[in-house]
C-alpha cells in the first residue's frame, strides 16, 4: 500500500509540474510580456532570427528598437510611443516588432554605433534600411518623444518602400 500512494503522490507531482511548467512558458509567450511597455496589443517576436523570419514570411518590415530598462530616453520614448495611436495601429497591423535589450551580433543593426534608444528597419528581403533615419546626425537612428511624427513617416517610408521595390 506504502509503495502504491508513492506512486501515486509522483505521479500527482509530476502532473502539477508540467502543468505548471506550461502555464508558466503560456505567459512567458503572452504579448504584454515581450512588449515591456511599448505596446500591449502588440504581437512583439522574441528574438532577432524571428523578427527576421517573419519579416520574410508576413512580407512586413521588421522595426527593431534597441532600448534599456534604466534608460531615461528609451523611457520616455517609450511613453511617447505606447501613448501614440497612429503608431501603436501601425505596428501592430503592418509590421513585425522587435524590442531588444541587448545588442544583437547582426553588426548592420549598429551602422552609427550602439547606442539606446535606437529604431531600425528592415525590409522583408532582410535588407537592413540604415537609408531610414531620424533627425539626428549625430545619432541616425534615435527618436526623441517629440518626434513621433516623425517616425510615423519613417514607418510609412519603410512600407512604401516595400511596394515599390519588391
Amino acid at each position: 500500500i506504502m509503495l502504491h500512494s508513492t506512486l501515486a503522490l509522483s505521479l500527482l507531482l509530476i502532473a502539477v509540474s508540467s502543468n505548471l511548467a506550461m502555464a508558466i512558458k503560456k505567459e512567458k509567450r503572452a504579448p504584454q510580456t515581450l512588449s515591456r511597455g511599448w505596446g500591449d496589443e502588440i504581437t512583439w517576436v522574441q528574438t532577432y532570427e524571428e523578427g527576421l523570419y517573419q519579416a520574410k514570411k508576413s512580407n512586413k518590415p521588421l522595426m527593431v528598437i534597441h532600448h534599456l530598462e534604466d534608460c531615461q530616453y528609451c523611457q520616455a520614448l517609450k511613453k511617447a510611443f505606447a501613448e501614440n495611436e497612429e503608431i501603436q495601429e501601425m505596428a501592430q497591423n503592418n509590421f513585425v516588432m522587435l524590442n531588444l535589450m541587448h545588442e544583437t551580433t547582426d553588426k548592420n543593426l549598429s551602422p552609427d554605433g550602439q547606442y539606446v534608444p535606437r529604431i531600425m528597419f528592415i525590409d522583408p528581403s532582410l535588407t537592413v534600411r540604415a537609408d531610414i533615419t531620424g533627425r539626428y546626425s549625430n545619432r541616425l537612428y534615435t527618436y526623441e518623444p517629440q518626434d513621433m511624427p516623425f517616425l510615423i513617416e519613417n514607418m510609412k517610408k519603410a512600407l512604401r518602400l516595400i511596394q515599390t521595390e519588391l
